[in-house]
């Protein structure tokens, strides 16, 4: 294990550092989908409704290697060859972060949801009542009390999508396990070579988890 660590762990905090950076873009374009279709599964519209319906079920439905053949692979063929375009090479990373934020945008939406859900209407009820519009409203009432319940969610959901950049590998990308995997082809070192990967995995995790509960206890603290 020393050997490895001393050979190849820079190599192998580089490839964190990818995992990270893609998790990170990630959900920062998941918070905007999310956001979006959070917003129009609330509304007073059904067309809406549907729209944000859709676009959760059909995301949760796909498996993620699935989504990320279909967008590496799939989406380029379309532009290129079937619709006669031409020109579109994703690189490993766009695509990386295209099917990152798409899945962690679903379950986005829902959390989102369920926070703006989680706010009593009489919040809203009272804002109208008080000559705001709906969406002004929305921005300065209902939403930074619905951020309270969400920012809990929102961090478990970076630990999900942190661990699901392993899954990129099948398309190049050099985030940690793809690295590991040219680490153990070269020393043939698998036990070692996974050892300090998982353990990798379990630190940055960790710091997430218990960021996570001590929001969650601030937060709470706050409510009494």
């Amino acid at each position: 294990m020393v050997r490895i660590i001393s050979a190849y762990g820079g190599l192998l905090l580089r490839a964190m550092g990818q995992t990270l950076l893609l998790a990170l873009c990630g959900l920062f374009f998941a918070c905007i989908l999310g956001l979006i279709f959070g917003l129009l599964s609330v509304l007073k519209n059904r067309a809406c409704n549907v729209i944000a319906t859709i676009f959760v079920d059909v995301i949760r439905g796909v498996p993620m290697i699935v989504l990320a053949y279909f967008v590496y692979f799939g989406i380029p063929y379309l532009w290129n060859n079937i619709l006669g375009f031409g020109g579109m090479n994703l690189s490993a990373l766009q695509a990386g972060t295209i099917c990152l934020s798409l899945n962690c945008g679903a379950y986005m939406a829902e959390i989102i949801r369920a926070g703006i859900q989680s706010v009593d209407k009489g919040q809203m009820e009272a804002a109208r009542s008080l000559g705001l519009p709906y969406w002004k409203a929305m921005q300065k009432v209902v939403l930074p009390q619905a951020i309270r319940t969400m920012i809990p969610s929102i961090i478990n959901q970076f630990i999900i999508t942190l661990k699901d950049t392993s899954i990129l590998s099948v398309i190049g990308f050099p985030e940690l396990v793809n690295t590991a995997k040219n680490v153990v082809a070269n020393t043939f070192m698998s036990f070692q070579t996974w050892t300090i990967v998982a353990i990798m995995y379990l630190i940055v995790i960790t710091i997430l988890s218990r960021t996570e509960k001590a929001l969650e206890r601030r937060l709470n603290r706050g409510r009494e």
